[in-house]
């Protein structure tokens, strides 16, 4: 995922949250970073990954208001991330319905075994 749209996403659901200015201050002065032309076309692996970059900004360090927004953040998507690996390891573990190829093939062997 791209830097800025992933930093935009972690502000919205930082204002959903009900985030301080601060926090929403602190965000923006990254995503303005962020917008540099030399910085490119940067990406991230996850917003999780983004916000633990963001609670290890030294403003985030020294303001604890914006560090408990960003660590509210980072349990949500914790939660959200074991959650989806969780459903993902139900559906593998879901038996497959079998294709009529398959019945074919085991009536014909069962013909030959005849």
């Amino acid at each position: 995922m791209n830097v800025i749209e992933g930093l935009r996403m972690v502000r919205q659901r930082l204002v959903d949250n009900g985030a301080k200015e601060a926090t929403l201050v602190h965000v923006d002065q990254i995503i303005k970073r962020a917008s540099v032309p030399s910085v490119g076309n940067a990406s991230a692996q996850s917003l999780l990954q983004l916000t633990r970059m963001l609670m290890r900004h030294p403003t985030a360090a020294s303001n604890s208001a914006v560090y408990n927004d960003l660590a509210l953040l980072e349990e949500q998507l914790e939660s959200a991330a074991v959650d989806g690996a969780r459903r993902a390891a139900e559906d593998a573990n879901k038996p497959m319905p079998k294709t009529k190829k398959y019945y074919k093939e085991l009536k014909e062997k069962q013909k030959k075994a005849d």
